[in-house]
């Protein structure tokens, strides 16, 4: 089981690290509160390079996602085990992460794609940089720098956290495909 484990790791920390080019998206880094809202959602969660050909996706990691005014907690597990658990209060974020966690998966980038997921549209706006824009059309969300999009999020819920999504992150090459339920 802990091969299988490693292995399951291995290949979650592939697809951050051997498909991201420079330069990295402007970090997104909202208070809990922004969100409007409180969430307490199962997710299953796999990711994978942006073409098939360059490798297979993770296997499934279930993941407990909590938001409130106060917090953005996550905890992530894979085969039953513990392997992450973070904290964001808009300020610090705090992370007890497994050994058996590849370096490679960054908690900051995870904080980021939440957002960039779920949040509202006019504070995710406000937090980027002068050259980025970020529009939203029947429910499919597209990052851009200078016209070139970066980053596309397809929604099939509303709202976005209560169903299917798909995040495209074309500037680091990745692909996350997350189905969410209400934690019960």
């Amino acid at each position: 089981m802990r091969r299988t484990l490693l292995l399951c790791l291995a290949l979650l920390a592939g697809c951050q690290s051997i498909y991201a080019p420079q330069p990295r998206l402007p970090p997104i880094a909202l208070s809990p509160a922004s969100l409007g809202a409180s969430l307490s959602l199962a997710q299953r969660l796999s990711a994978g390079p942006l073409d098939p050909r360059d490798g297979k996706p993770s296997p499934a990691l279930d993941i407990q996602l909590e938001v409130d005014g106060d917090k953005l907690q996550l905890a992530g597990l894979a085969l039953g085990q513990r392997i992450l658990r973070l904290s964001w209060d808009g300020k610090t974020l705090q992370s007890q992460r497994s050994p058996l966690l590849p370096a490679s998966v960054d908690e900051a980038r995870i904080v980021r794609d939440i957002q960039l997921a779920y949040w509202p549209l006019p504070a995710l706006r406000a937090a980027l940089p002068a050259d980025w824009s970020l529009d939203e059309q029947g429910g499919t969300r597209i990052l851009s720098r200078q016209g070139e999009e970066v980053v596309r999020i397809a929604n099939q819920a509303s709202p976005a956290w209560m169903g299917h999504s798909e995040l495209i992150n074309r500037r680091e090459g990745y692909r996350l495909s997350i189905d969410s339920a209400p934690l019960q």
